[in-house]
């Protein structure tokens, strides 16, 4: 693209309404935030990105809105911004006019992240660390904003709004989902085009999944200390970009995969959750490059450190965490959201580190003025919202604080069910809880029971199939000398480190993954299925793979195991048969109005009541009622007894009166309804048993 001389004469006003670059027709609209910059700079560049051509002061401020029109330029024009003032790391100021720096409202990229010295603002090489400042210019080694055209991203988009009752929840990852699927065109492997195929779309149908929920695909930064090591940011958890799509998952049709993606997921009546970074940005500590927040308004765009503002805060552990207390910060981010709905169609988000964003000056608040936005925003009040709600910082640990628009990552009921079925004393009454949705964590401010996200497993720590294979973590590929990761994973190996020719050995592991599963399908809340657990996808011990962009987190599709697969299977449709299982309500044993029996009941193997004082507690039954209204409007009665037997032999269970039917009989692979003919029935060892009552209404 060539830029005639006097487009510079012709740099009109423009509006400060929008921020980013927005083409109308006939010319391109800029505007930039920067409440203490002195001036802002447009930079444009020739097409292939690789000179500047002209740098024009955008000239207008309204309060702290830099903007400018310039007539004619159109779609596909490459820019980015330089700001000018004060270089004061001590007083919380990194400008540098000499570092190119990225739109964050850009839609687009043009090029990649080089990591080099002249991308920091700083000389590496003085004695003082940040506070020398670096004359060098950065534009060779950051990626250009691209002036989008409207088409490509009209706001047009719908969402499918499916209710929370029966969701299953799919975490994976775009690219290790895909890469090792023979099923998909090797181009599309490891792309937003192969995800959504047909060969996945099947499989996650046969699973009765709801909504694929996705590791960031907003634009990342890798950091530079991976590079040193040969490695690269997989997760993705290092965003730089909030309105742009990753671009390591382009396909054969760049930008337009996403949507097209999201579109073939809604016809197949699965949601899109994103999981998305706002705590902080991909330009690490003090010592950190400078590509976009840090050179247009360090001190608005970030927390500092009361009384030594060359420092940041850093609650999240990577090194910054974002001032989402400062409006145009918050709206960057609520502006970011809202273009993932009703441009992108996504169906909600689940927000790393949420407790960062409820952050104010007095510590966590779960009425916060960003979360108190999401609450009522006319858009973002209707999607899916999940917190992570912790962080590392002072009070991070909010597990059951947030809001009741909000489902959260349920950490401890992950641990629960690790440590009960490996054996640990005292786990029961844990479990007890877990079964019913964690009520003592949960059941306040008129929340529901789909607050309670419930996994085995998730991206961050031991896959399923590790849980059952590895005392320790083995993420010595990281090289972080081993030291990364979780160290309490709740784990057990069966006497063997890792892989086991014992056929003994390998049953046992077998049946813990199957127990595994089904407890989490079974209790009541939010399953959460990890890509991959269905199968048994080990990453042999690396219960931190955040960094492993190969065959250690790709799934390895060929490798699953296709009875596991149908048991996962099995399981999903149980639960979408029997309402007794999903409910809306906490159970606290209260008397039904429809038939006078409690919601829930705790029964021994026996049909007495349970002893919960007892610290050996290792078998335990659940019997759960329930209603719901079918699709056709018919009120449907459900009752289903649970029977959980840890110990090392077989126990006789005393059914309750009626007849029943043995839906789910862990100790075996292949699942088919039994009958059961007699009023007591033996339920193998290190196994679960799942019943339903003939007299439901449910199929």
């Amino acid at each position: 693209m060539t830029y005639h001389a006097d487009v510079s004469a012709r740099f009109e006003p423009g509006s400060p309404h929008r921020l980013g670059a927005h083409f109308d027709g006939e010319g391109t609209n800029f505007a930039v935030f920067s409440e203490h910059g002195q001036e802002v700079f447009l930079c444009l560049f020739s097409a292939d990105g690789a000179r500047e051509e002209m740098r024009l002061p955008l000239p207008e401020r309204t309060g702290d809105i830099w903007h400018g029109y310039l007539p004619g330029l159109r779609p596909g024009a490459l820019y980015g911004y330089r700001v000018a003032g004060p270089f004061a790391p001590e007083q919380g100021h990194r400008f540098n006019i000499n570092k190119l720096l990225l739109d964050p409202y850009t839609r687009q990229m043009h090029g990649s992240f080089t990591d080099h010295t002249a991308t920091l603002g700083y000389r590496v090489e003085d004695a003082a660390q940040d506070l020398g400042y670096d004359a060098r210019d950065s534009a060779a080694f950051v990626p250009k904003s691209v002036v989008s055209d409207p088409a490509l991203f009209a706001p047009d988009a719908t969402t499918l709004g499916r209710d929370w009752r029966g969701a299953l929840i799919y975490e994976a990852h775009v690219k290790g989902a895909t890469m090792r699927a023979p099923e998909i065109a090797p181009p599309l492997r490891g792309t937003y085009d192969g995800l959504a195929t047909p060969p996945m779309l099947d499989h996650l149908t046969k699973l009765g999944v709801t909504a694929v929920e996705l590791l960031p695909v907003q634009a990342v930064k890798s950091e530079e200390a991976l590079g040193r090591r040969g490695l690269v940011n997989y997760w993705g958890y290092n965003t730089i970009g909030f309105f742009a799509p990753e671009p390591r998952y382009f396909g054969p049709s760049g930008v337009q995969g996403f949507r097209a993606m999201v579109d073939r997921f809604h016809a197949a009546g699965i949601e899109v959750i994103l999981d998305v970074v706002y705590n902080h940005s991909g330009e690490g500590d003090h010592l950190g490059p400078t590509l976009s927040f840090r050179g247009l308004d360090n001190a608005a765009y970030y927390r500092l450190i009361d009384g030594q503002p060359r420092y940041y805060v850093n609650d999240t552990g990577c090194g910054n965490t974002l001032n989402v207390r400062h409006p145009f910060v918050m709206r960057m981010i609520l502006d970011s959201l809202r273009f993932w709905v009703t441009v992108m169609g996504v169906d909600g988000f689940r927000f790393d580190l949420a407790t960062t964003l409820g952050r104010e000056a007095q510590g966590f608040d779960p009425r916060g003025g960003i979360l108190d936005a999401l609450r009522q925003d006319p858009v973002l009040s209707g999607v899916k919202l999940i917190a992570e709600p912790w962080d590392v910082g002072p009070g991070g640990y909010q597990l059951g604080s947030f809001s009741a628009e909000f489902a959260e990552w349920n950490d401890r009921y992950r641990d629960t069910i690790r440590r009960f079925w490996r054996g640990d004393r005292h786990s029961a009454q844990d479990l007890g809880s877990a079964l019913l949705g964690s009520a003592d964590i949960f059941d306040t401010k008129g929340r529901r029971v789909w607050a309670s996200v419930n996994y085995a497993a998730s991206h961050d720590g031991f896959t399923l199939a590790d849980t059952t294979r590895y005392l320790q973590r083995h993420n010595h590929a990281n090289g972080e000398e081993n030291r990364d990761g979780h160290h309490a994973n709740f784990s057990d190996n069966f006497g063997v480190e890792g892989e086991s020719a014992d056929p003994e050995i390998r049953a046992k592991r077998a049946q813990r993954q199957r127990n595994l599963l089904a407890t989490v399908f079974l209790s009541q809340g939010t399953p959460m299925l990890l890509c991959g657990d269905e199968g048994g996808h080990s990453q042999q011990g690396n219960n931190n793979s955040y960094c492993q962009d190969n065959p250690t987190s790709w799934v390895e599709w060929a490798a699953l195991d296709p009875e596991l697969i149908t048991f996962t299977a099995a399981l999903s449709q149980v639960r979408k048969d029997h309402p007794a299982v999903r409910q809306l309500d906490f159970l606290h044993g209260v008397t039904r109005p429809s038939d006078g029996k409690p919601d829930v009941e705790w029964r021994s193997f026996d049909g007495a009541p349970l002893d919960w004082r007892d610290p050996g507690l290792a078998s335990l039954c659940v019997l759960l009622r329930g209603s719901a209204e079918s699709a056709a409007g018919a009120q449907i009665e459900d009752e289903v007894l649970l029977a959980f037997n840890r110990t090392d032999a077989p126990l006789d269970l005393h059914l309750p009166k009626g007849s029943w039917i043995r839906m789910i009989d862990t100790s075996m692979m292949a699942q088919a309804p039994r009958p059961i003919s007699s009023k007591q029935v033996s339920v193998p060892a290190h196994s679960i048993s799942a019943f339903a009552s003939t007299g439901s209404t449910a199929p």
